[in-house]
């Protein structure tokens, strides 16, 4: 099994204190997370990138569209076809037959890999299982891949308001793009007897991070009052600042005040809890993936002092999308490395339903610790669960693998929950 990655502080302040609240209250988590999903529906998955700093950990981005499958720990795949029947059993109980949406015009083999994964892992759950692609090109295409698998997609079609393939009618719909480019016309207006989750109104053409996270806010805010924590220690402070123009450099001192105003706010936190690292807040675009539209800065004179490319970088999204708007979050470091080399590394927490089933390392060689790690040169290294990130052990001590994972799922998990109440809040305005 791989080993658990090595923090890099030492873990006698905050977060080991942190984590032994969590584990002194476990009990009292596990309820009140139970009458959270009585009240709220969890997406169908999602993938949540953490970053372990040792005086705090906290989720930096949540993905409603995950891909990474193939990168999950294969010991756990009955964690996830276990998982995915529960799903089921909400969205549709006599479902028998599924479609995956998958991201359109990509010939990317690690994409790729993790769509025949996922349709493995719900083949397996019992259904029946077809990729149906939104491309303008009406063709059928099959690709082999390194691994062996073959990924066979067709055009996705539509009659009245069911979505089919040819004589395939499924009852669910499973979106795996994220409809940066907008909500196809196709999707639109679906009967309500077809389940297409999750809603597309919860794509990046519609959904803003710092919804989410003002989600999350009030969340971790909850959470701490009952496990008697300071917010802060889980929770990343951000500001949105809207009206962007990289390009013709407006909207800079919106931005640079913004930017002023978190790392006052960060440094102030600092001082008291006696942290000598310089703080630093991560700007990107308020919507979107893909590891785009990042830069760290320490000082809000950054902003003025931006030179063409990387005005350029920051201006276009997937796609070719315009950035307009812009995510002022807390930079939250990662003092967790990898290997003989050290390579910073970052967790990836996957869950289907309210399950936590898995995840992986993000590691790069060449990023430091208060850098994206989702960027050209990252590889991946599956999460060594000791026991599944369920089952800490009261025992060992705070930080052993398997309550350090379990502090990683009670976070992930707070963070899906902003995307359930999200979702929620979405559906109670349409």
């Amino acid at each position: 099994m791989t080993s658990v990655p090595h923090l890099t502080t030492a873990l006698t302040g905050p977060l080991q204190d942190l984590e032994t609240h969590i584990l002194t209250n476990q009990t009292e988590i596990e309820h009140w997370f139970r009458t959270q999903w009585l009240s709220y529906r969890a997406p169908f998955y999602s993938s949540v990138d953490l970053r372990n700093a040792g005086f705090k950990v906290a989720p930096v981005d949540t993905n409603l569209f995950p891909a990474g499958f193939n990168n999950l720990n294969s010991a756990f795949l009955p964690l996830c076809v276990q998982a995915v029947q529960a799903a089921i059993e909400h969205l549709c109980p006599k479902a028998r037959r599924l479609i995956i949406v998958p991201e359109s015009h990509t010939r990317n083999k690690f994409y790729l890999e993790s769509l025949a994964t996922l349709q493995g892992i719900i083949e397996k759950a019992g259904l029946e299982v077809r990729i149906g692609h939104i491309d303008q090109e009406q063709q059928e295409r099959e690709i082999a891949l390194p691994s062996g698998l073959v990924v066979s997609q067709y055009p996705l079609q539509r009659s009245g308001g069911r979505l089919h393939i040819k004589d395939f009618d499924p009852c669910i719909v499973l979106l795996n793009n994220d409809l940066s480019d907008g909500i196809p016309p196709l999707l639109e207006n679906i009967d309500p007897g077809q389940t297409v989750t999750p809603v597309p109104t919860m794509g990046w053409s519609s959904r803003l991070k710092s919804d989410h996270f003002a989600h999350y806010q009030r969340i971790a805010r909850e959470f701490s009052d009952i496990i008697e924590i300071d917010p802060w220690l889980i929770d990343p402070y951000f500001r949105r600042c809207g009206k962007i123009d990289f390009q013709k450099r407006d909207g800079e001192e919106c931005l640079a005040d913004n930017v002023a105003e978190v790392l006052a706010t960060i440094q102030k936190k600092y001082l008291e809890y006696g942290i000598k690292e310089e703080p630093f807040v991560i700007a990107k675009a308020d919507a979107g993936t893909y590891g785009m539209n990042i830069m760290t800065i320490r000082d809000p004179s950054e902003i003025k002092s931006l030179n063409r490319k990387q005005r350029n970088k920051m201006a276009r999204g997937k796609g070719g999308s315009s950035v307009t708007d812009v995510l002022v979050q807390e930079g939250v470091f990662t003092f967790e490395t990898w290997g003989s080399e050290n390579a910073i590394a970052e967790p990836v927490v996957y869950m289907i339903d309210h399950s936590v089933v898995g995840g992986f390392y993000r590691v790069h060689t060449n990023r430091g610790i208060n850098e994206n790690l989702n960027a050209p040169g990252m590889h991946f290294e599956p999460l060594a669960f000791a026991d599944t990130c369920t089952l800490p052990d009261k025992l060992a001590d705070p930080d052993a693998g398997p309550n350090r994972f379990y502090t990683y799922g009670v976070i992930s998990r707070l963070a899906l929950l902003a995307a359930a109440r999200e979702i929620n809040t979405l559906k109670g305005a349409a």
